[in-house]
């Protein structure tokens, strides 16, 4: 049966179009949205193929020369959807964009799923309880995954909702040295570039993300951006010979900008001091002084290619770092920083402490070992005690005991109980003590019960176990059943229909071979009595809200 999906609404945004597209030997038009991409047939208003970004595992292309111009999905399910852009003009055009949109959206959707499938793997590895109710009922193909996951993660104490105050993650320093080309067979190499090595050269090398947001799509296609980029000397470790045509020497000058602008403002931390790891070949005191040369004529070329590569290194180093406190710097941190203070002046003191006193304070203190900020208690200051001790309660046309009264009555029960003489001749008749014991004997008037309080050690705990999963996987399907009550709308409509589907089914799979299981074993008693009255009582609810429905369409 072909899956149906009702078209776009009005307030969703569409970002792109392209018609002419073909799914399965069918003519129609792809639609890329802002969550979802979807494909419909042409002269219907409804979508035949709709996935959401979050579901997309990657995307791929068909080879350059190959006949069909294609772009297959490949979802996180292991299923995949091939689109064949059918224009002859402007396939490949159509294509490239719809690639190439689909590689923006793609990485924001995926981090959002992999953070949603890392919440549902904790809560099931913390909870047993969950992890087999998951077992029972998505497993077992009772319910699919989306419903039992639905307002379950806004349940947990962990909301969703706090990503946006998320860590971001750090950029390894071998990032580039991990891109290992291979050879493609005609002496050339082959990049295979990912969205986070796109993305962790760009916080890198700002710089190199200005000149992609000039060039591409205008001037070069990202195919040819960054095979250029790896081909230039900005790439490689050589930066004395820089190519005039090469887009990328302009970077490269503001590199040893930046560079120079860093040596310049040293090292602000008072607790480094960098001059003492230079080499010296006579200590102070000796005599002797040598000052440091400005000129390079004496520099061999040796030389130079060394200090080059230090500095290559070096400026990755600091590019590395930046762009890891790039977003967490602020502007009071910054003004801290560059405020002018020696610890001798008492404003600096008091609107800026001194920069070393603290570096001093950040390595001897730790956020992780401070204690939480309690909450202040108010001490109660009671006139009487003995209305808070009872409580409000209704006036009365009747006079109030009070602590007084109470101490002495007790006294005074004490005193009687302990010159109380019993007469046991005269409590009770024989025949009354006679009836009274065959009453409470097994088998008799009051202990017909008794044969029921011994279930738990008639059935084995085995049972008492599947029991006990049974009754919370039903109660899991019934608490979604009764959450479409009142139904006011098309969604809740379709959703209560929907789970009574799965209530009779889990009452097939799952609840009628365990009455079976139990019959086998010849156990006079009925266990599943009271998930049977449960499932009845919401078939009721349908049925009344069933007849009602239809009343109102006739």
């Amino acid at each position: 049966m072909e899956l149906v999906i009702v078209m776009a609404s009005l307030s969703e945004e569409v970002l792109l179009v392209v018609k002419k597209v073909r799914q399965r030997k069918q003519d129609g038009t792809l639609y890329l949205m802002a969550e979802r991409i979807a494909w419909g047939p042409e002269g219907k208003d409804r979508f035949s193929v709709s996935h959401l970004y979050a579901d997309i595992r990657c995307q791929k292309i068909s080879p350059d020369g190959k006949a069909k111009i294609q772009l297959q999905l490949v979802l996180h399910t292991g299923e995949s959807t091939t689109f064949h852009f059918a224009n002859e003009s402007t396939a490949i055009k159509d294509r490239n964009a719809a690639k190439d949109l689909l590689q923006q959206l793609l990485p924001k959707f995926k981090k959002r799923a992999n953070k949603e499938l890392e919440e549902k793997n904790r809560m099931l590895q913390e909870d047993p309880v969950l992890f087999q109710l998951y077992k029972d009922l998505v497993v077992s193909q009772v319910i699919s995954s989306e419903e039992f996951w639905d307002n379950r993660l806004s349940m947990n104490h962990t909301d969703l909702s706090h990503s946006n105050n998320k860590q971001e993650v750090g950029i390894s320093a071998a990032f580039l040295a991990d891109i290992r080309p291979q050879t493609d067979g005609c002496n050339g190499l082959r990049y295979n570039l990912t969205s986070d090595i796109i993305e962790s050269i760009f916080r890198t090398y700002p710089t190199v993300k200005q000149k992609y947001g000039e060039n591409v799509p205008h001037n070069l296609t990202e195919k040819e951006f960054w095979t250029r980029f790896f081909q230039s000397h900005y790439f490689h470790r050589d930066r004395i010979n820089t190519g005039l045509q090469d887009i990328f020497s302009e970077c490269a000058k503001q590199d040893e900008k930046g560079l120079k602008s860093m040596v310049v403002q040293g090292v602000k931390n008072p607790l480094v001091d960098l001059l003492s790891l230079e080499d010296k070949t006579l200590d102070e005191g000796y005599g002797v002084s040598t000052a440091p040369s400005t000129s390079n004529s004496n520099k061999t070329v040796k030389e130079n290619s060394n200090s080059a590569i230090i500095k290559r290194f070096n400026h990755h180093s600091a590019m590395v770092l930046a762009a890891g406190s790039r977003k967490g710097d602020t502007p009071n941190d910054q003004a801290s920083e560059t405020s002018s203070t020696d610890g001798n002046s008492r404003d600096s003191d008091f609107f800026h402490p001194p920069i070393k006193k603290v570096k001093l304070q950040e390595a001897i203190e730790y956020e992780d070992l401070h204690r939480e900020n309690e909450q202040k208690t108010v001490a109660l200051k009671l006139k009487k005690s003995d209305r808070y001790s009872h409580g409000p309660v209704p006036l009365q046309s009747q006079q109030y005991a009070t602590s007084q009264d109470i101490i002495n009555s007790v006294n005074l029960i004490q005193h009687e109980m302990a010159n109380y003489k019993p007469c046991l001749t005269q409590a009770i008749s024989s025949s009354t003590a006679s009836s009274a014991i065959a009453a409470l004997s097994p088998g008799g008037l009051l202990m017909q019960a008794g044969s029921q309080q011994a279930i738990n050690q008639m059935v084995p705990s085995e049972v008492q176990g599947e029991l006990k999963h049974l009754y919370t996987a039903a109660g899991e399907l019934l608490r979604h059943f009764w959450s479409c009550f009142p139904v006011n709308t098309t969604f809740l409509e379709e959703k209560v229909v929907k789970m009574r589907s799965n209530l009779e089914r889990f009452q097939m799979t799952k609840l009628r071979p365990f009455q079976d299981k139990i019959q086998r074993q010849y156990l006079g008693t009925n266990l599943t009595a009271h998930l049977e009255e449960m499932f009845q009582a919401a078939y009721n609810k349908f049925h009344a809200w069933q007849t009602r429905r239809m009343m109102k369409k006739t």
